[in-house]
């Protein structure tokens, strides 16, 4: 087993039992909280108990701290954030064992607690409208009783005992079992750790655009960090390559409960929180005129951009100077307005790599905001490197196609002009225990085959065996960009008079709108000469009105793929059904025969 492997696996086994221990404290909230509300408490309480954890061997540091520099007004913060070794430290001269000592009184010594905490601390639990909860609490009497089981000798949530990752995932575990006692959609607050190592991979492979005689020092970006794992992932990628790796990470997310998570543990480590930014990525852009060696995400798919259309459309029009340039996608999908959005924040030899669904791929008659985006990437810029279709049931809320798309502003000469396509979906391990919708893991060995086949860039199927034995198979193909277009021409039939003649008007023939017809021509081939080909012969008289004329884009990925079975020949068929009626009369005949 492989570092990676044993690390996902232990990963798994370590979320498994933290979250377990966690879950348990929602038990006390039952009858004051419905099931679905647990998360308002269960959330904010692991953060704040992390950040208590981090603090405690320090804790009378801190006290001391605040009495010796009392006087410093401002100043004293820099002091308190010292002895605390954190970027955030607290005042209060409460801790949980503490609290619970005096159950009485549990109320206002927690809010005493709460309130010690530093302003970024604050700023955090004030988004997650956490004071409400105090008081929910407080009035049902179940306060003391969470405030005990967080303080549960088992549940040591400092960084020594658990890291970031394993943070991350706990807490997306919780937010999962929250979802389905209410049946929400899990799977839209997390991605997997597989998958996210394959994203990482693919951006590293044949990648010296962040190394330079001192190792690699670059900057990666998250539009919808969630809990911040993509992140945290490919940083842990760049420091197996380069143990001393200088990594800055960036962020921005929504869900005030997935940020808290991202930027409590941003803290933890001594990184600056400012790189994390609360907000909505497509109405609020916080990192407006930043550009990163790396973006990496899994943004929403089918969820409408109605409420961000005014932010949206005029970014629009700004042309180039905004982020959505190339086009508009449909009001009901917004997940490619995500990708234009990492492809403005990508330098000029950035890559990125994001997860999109089927529809990306070719939703959008010619000329349409999405075709017009593909084409942006596609035959404007080069910049669409590959796109990978991960297989089915990979992730924890929905089972059908997804793909990783690679976009590359700096693409090596040996790939210009060309677009990747690689057919991974036969390439994971069966889980024994699906979770959700998720039944397949990508592998150590799926993933290898997988990066290989990109780095090797070939038209070529690659063929190797998982863990448990069984074949995986991955497909790559290589095609001209411009294949992908087309010309969407528009053919029109002449208006006939009665006795079948062509009808004139000022010498040229006239349009019949009722037998008006569009044709899609590779832009690989003439428009006359197709036209001559297809159409010509079985009705000379129409023609190409070319004003009308649009190009499109669409990637058929199935189509790429498709292999075509022979079917079996009827004689064999027929003989194979007579086989089975004769073995059917034979035994009706045993069974009725004597009757």
């Amino acid at each position: 087993m492989t570092t990676s492997e044993a690390k996902i696996n232990e990963v798994g086994r370590r979320v498994q039992e933290n979250a377990r221990l966690i879950w348990n404290a929602a038990n006390s909230l039952f009858g004051a909280f419905k099931p679905h509300e647990y998360g308002l408490v269960i959330l904010p309480m692991c953060i704040i108990k992390r950040f208590h954890d981090c603090l405690m061997p320090t804790h009378q540091a801190v006290l001391d701290a605040n009495k010796e520099y009392e006087s410093f007004g401002e100043l004293k913060v820099g002091f308190l954030k010292e002895a605390s070794g954190y970027q955030f430290y607290n005042t209060s001269n409460y801790t949980f064992p503490k609290l619970i000592t005096d159950p009485n009184s549990i109320e206002e010594n927690f809010r005493d607690y709460i309130a010690g905490f530093s302003d970024n601390v604050q700023q955090i639990l004030a988004r997650m409208n956490f004071h409400a909860q105090i008081d929910r609490m407080a009035e049902a009497g179940v306060l003391y009783q969470v405030i005990v089981d967080f303080s549960a000798k088992d549940l040591d949530m400092s960084p020594n005992r658990i890291s970031t990752v394993d943070m991350g995932y706990i807490f997306e575990k919780l937010v999962q079992w929250f979802s389905e006692s209410y049946n929400e959609e899990a799977g839209a607050h997390f991605t997997s750790r597989d998958i996210i190592y394959l994203m990482c991979d693919l951006l590293l492979t044949d990648n010296e655009n962040v190394n330079d005689e001192d190792g690699i020092h670059c900057t990666v970006y998250d539009m919808t960090m969630g809990t911040s794992q993509m992140l945290t992932c490919m940083e842990e990628r760049l420091k197996q390559l380069d143990t001393n790796a200088s990594v800055q990470t960036f962020g921005q997310e929504i869900n005030p409960f997935t940020m808290g998570i991202a930027v409590a543990d941003t803290m933890i480590h001594g990184c600056d929180p400012d790189n994390m930014q609360f907000g909505d990525t497509l109405s609020d852009d916080k990192f407006a005129g930043y550009e990163f060696d790396f973006v990496i995400s899994n943004p929403p798919f089918g969820i409408d951009w109605k409420r961000e259309a005014t932010v949206v459309e005029a970014e629009y029009k700004k042309g180039e100077a905004g982020r959505f340039a190339p086009g508009l996608p449909s009001k009901s999908d917004g997940q490619m307005l995500f990708l234009l959005n990492g492809v403005k924040k990508l330098k000029d030899t950035g890559r990125m790599a994001i997860i999109q669904n089927g529809s990306s791929l070719f939703t959008g008659d010619a000329d349409s905001g999405q075709s017009n985006i593909r084409r942006y990437l596609i035959e404007e810029h080069d910049w669409l490197d590959a796109i990978v279709q991960l297989p089915n049931d990979s992730f924890y809320n929905t089972g059908i196609a997804t793909y990783v798309w690679i976009i590359n502003k700096d693409k090596p000469e040996h790939r210009k002009g060309k677009v990747q396509l690689i057919d991974a979906s036969k390439c994971f391990l069966a889980r024994r225990k699906p979770i959700g919708s998720k039944r397949h893991d990508i592998a150590e060995a799926s993933r290898s085959l997988i990066v290989q086949a990109y780095g090797e860039f070939q038209t070529k199927t690659y063929e190797g065996v998982e863990s448990d034995g069984k074949s995986i198979v991955c497909k790559s193909k290589i095609v001209d960009g411009i294949s992908l277009g087309y010309s969407k021409v528009v053919v029109e039939s002449p208006v006939r008079n009665e006795d079948g003649s062509l009808a004139l008007k000022r010498g040229k023939k006239v349009a019949d709108p009722s037998k008006r017809d569009t044709e899609n021509i590779p832009l690989t081939e003439k428009i006359e000469d197709y036209i001559a080909r297809e159409v010509l012969p079985y009705n000379p008289d129409v023609w190409v009105d070319e004003t009308k004329t649009k190009v499109g884009y669409e990637i058929p990925f199935t189509r790429t793929f498709y292999e075509y079975t022979k079917i079996e020949e009827s004689d064999v068929i027929a003989a194979r059904i007579a086989e089975r009626e004769q073995s059917l009369m034979a035994k009706l005949h045993e069974l009725f025969g004597e009757a």
